[in-house]
Protein backbone atom coordinates (compact mmCIF):
# COMPACT_ATOMS: atom_id res chain seq x y z
CA UNK A 1 0.00 0.00 0.00
CA UNK A 2 1.10 3.50 -0.66
CA UNK A 3 2.01 5.59 2.35
CA UNK A 4 -0.35 8.28 1.09
CA UNK A 5 -3.29 5.85 1.22
CA UNK A 6 -2.23 4.72 4.70
CA UNK A 7 -2.09 8.34 5.80
CA UNK A 8 -5.68 8.89 4.72
CA UNK A 9 -6.72 5.60 6.35
CA UNK A 10 -5.06 6.76 9.57
CA UNK A 11 -6.96 10.04 9.50
CA UNK A 12 -10.21 8.15 8.88
CA UNK A 13 -9.35 5.78 11.74
CA UNK A 14 -8.85 8.72 14.12
CA UNK A 15 -12.27 10.08 13.25
CA UNK A 16 -13.79 6.60 13.54
CA UNK A 17 -12.22 6.14 16.98
CA UNK A 18 -13.80 9.37 18.20
CA UNK A 19 -17.22 8.34 16.88
CA UNK A 20 -16.97 4.80 18.27
CA UNK A 21 -16.56 6.09 21.82
CA UNK A 22 -20.20 7.19 21.66
CA UNK A 23 -21.46 3.84 20.33
CA UNK A 24 -22.52 0.95 22.61
CA UNK A 25 -19.58 -1.18 23.75
CA UNK A 26 -21.29 -3.83 25.87
CA UNK A 27 -24.69 -4.83 27.16
CA UNK A 28 -24.97 -6.25 30.68
CA UNK A 29 -28.11 -8.27 31.43
CA UNK A 30 -27.69 -7.73 35.15
CA UNK A 31 -30.96 -7.73 37.09
CA UNK A 32 -29.46 -5.36 39.66
CA UNK A 33 -29.32 -2.58 37.07
CA UNK A 34 -32.74 -0.95 37.10
CA UNK A 35 -33.46 0.25 33.58
CA UNK A 36 -32.67 -1.12 30.15
CA UNK A 37 -30.80 2.04 29.10
CA UNK A 38 -28.42 1.76 32.06
CA UNK A 39 -27.42 -1.75 30.98
CA UNK A 40 -25.78 -0.54 27.77
CA UNK A 41 -22.24 0.70 28.40
CA UNK A 42 -20.35 3.10 26.13
CA UNK A 43 -16.99 4.79 26.30
CA UNK A 44 -18.53 7.57 28.37
CA UNK A 45 -21.06 5.64 30.43
CA UNK A 46 -20.92 2.64 32.70
CA UNK A 47 -23.33 1.89 35.54
CA UNK A 48 -22.38 4.16 38.47
CA UNK A 49 -19.17 4.94 36.54
CA UNK A 50 -17.64 1.67 37.74
CA UNK A 51 -15.41 1.47 34.67
CA UNK A 52 -14.71 5.17 34.48
CA UNK A 53 -14.84 7.13 31.23
CA UNK A 54 -12.23 5.65 28.90
CA UNK A 55 -13.87 7.52 26.02
CA UNK A 56 -12.35 10.77 27.29
CA UNK A 57 -8.85 9.33 27.08
CA UNK A 58 -9.44 7.76 23.67
CA UNK A 59 -11.01 10.91 22.19
CA UNK A 60 -8.19 13.11 23.51
CA UNK A 61 -5.45 10.89 22.11
CA UNK A 62 -7.41 10.37 18.88
CA UNK A 63 -7.32 14.14 18.35
CA UNK A 64 -3.62 14.34 19.28
CA UNK A 65 -2.77 11.52 16.85
CA UNK A 66 -4.82 13.20 14.12
CA UNK A 67 -2.94 16.48 14.58
CA UNK A 68 0.44 14.73 14.63
CA UNK A 69 -0.43 12.80 11.45
CA UNK A 70 -1.07 16.05 9.63
CA UNK A 71 2.12 17.80 10.79
CA UNK A 72 5.00 17.28 8.31
CA UNK A 73 7.76 17.08 10.96
CA UNK A 74 9.96 14.13 11.86
CA UNK A 75 9.52 14.68 15.61
CA UNK A 76 5.73 14.59 15.13
CA UNK A 77 5.93 11.23 13.32
CA UNK A 78 8.13 9.71 16.02
CA UNK A 79 5.95 11.02 18.82
CA UNK A 80 2.87 9.82 16.98
CA UNK A 81 4.24 6.28 16.82
CA UNK A 82 4.67 6.18 20.59
CA UNK A 83 1.28 7.72 21.35
CA UNK A 84 -0.57 5.45 18.91
CA UNK A 85 1.06 2.34 20.42
CA UNK A 86 0.07 3.56 23.89
CA UNK A 87 -3.49 4.19 22.67
CA UNK A 88 -3.68 0.67 21.19
CA UNK A 89 -2.60 -0.80 24.53
CA UNK A 90 -5.25 1.25 26.34
CA UNK A 91 -7.92 0.18 23.84
CA UNK A 92 -6.97 -3.46 24.41
CA UNK A 93 -7.25 -2.89 28.18
CA UNK A 94 -10.72 -1.39 27.66
CA UNK A 95 -11.73 -4.39 25.56
CA UNK A 96 -10.71 -6.79 28.32
CA UNK A 97 -12.39 -4.65 30.99
CA UNK A 98 -15.70 -4.19 29.20
CA UNK A 99 -16.06 -7.74 27.89
CA UNK A 100 -15.04 -9.65 31.02
CA UNK A 101 -17.62 -11.49 33.11
CA UNK A 102 -18.44 -10.41 36.66
CA UNK A 103 -20.81 -11.92 39.27
CA UNK A 104 -21.82 -14.66 36.81
CA UNK A 105 -22.92 -12.04 34.23
CA UNK A 106 -21.14 -12.14 30.91
CA UNK A 107 -21.77 -9.06 28.78
CA UNK A 108 -22.94 -9.07 25.22
CA UNK A 109 -20.24 -7.42 23.13
CA UNK A 110 -21.51 -4.59 20.95
CA UNK A 111 -20.08 -3.09 17.78
CA UNK A 112 -18.43 -0.06 19.42
CA UNK A 113 -15.73 -2.00 21.26
CA UNK A 114 -14.70 -3.81 18.07
CA UNK A 115 -14.52 -0.53 16.14
CA UNK A 116 -12.29 0.90 18.88
CA UNK A 117 -9.84 -2.00 18.51
CA UNK A 118 -9.89 -1.94 14.70
CA UNK A 119 -9.40 1.83 14.48
CA UNK A 120 -6.49 1.89 16.95
CA UNK A 121 -4.74 -0.92 15.05
CA UNK A 122 -5.26 1.00 11.80
CA UNK A 123 -3.90 4.17 13.40
CA UNK A 124 -0.78 2.33 14.55
CA UNK A 125 -0.16 0.85 11.09
CA UNK A 126 -0.62 4.30 9.54
CA UNK A 127 1.88 5.76 12.03
CA UNK A 128 4.47 3.09 11.27
CA UNK A 129 4.44 4.09 7.58
CA UNK A 130 4.07 7.90 7.55
CA UNK A 131 3.61 9.87 4.34
CA UNK A 132 6.72 12.05 4.46
CA UNK A 133 9.42 13.02 2.03
CA UNK A 134 12.92 13.09 3.47
CA UNK A 135 15.27 15.60 1.93
CA UNK A 136 19.01 15.22 2.11
CA UNK A 137 21.95 13.71 0.31
CA UNK A 138 21.02 11.18 -2.29
CA UNK A 139 23.40 8.23 -2.67
CA UNK A 140 26.04 9.11 -5.22
CA UNK A 141 25.33 12.85 -5.24
CA UNK A 142 27.20 15.20 -2.97
CA UNK A 143 26.09 18.78 -2.59
CA UNK A 144 28.88 21.27 -2.40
Amino acid sequence: MSSKILSWLGIAACITLIISCFLPWAYYADSNIATEAERTFTGFYSYKQQYGKPGLFLVFFGIVILILMILPKVWAKRTNLFISAFTLAYAFKCYILYTSCYNAYCPEKRVGIFIVLFSTVTMLVACVFPNMKIEGNVAGKNKM
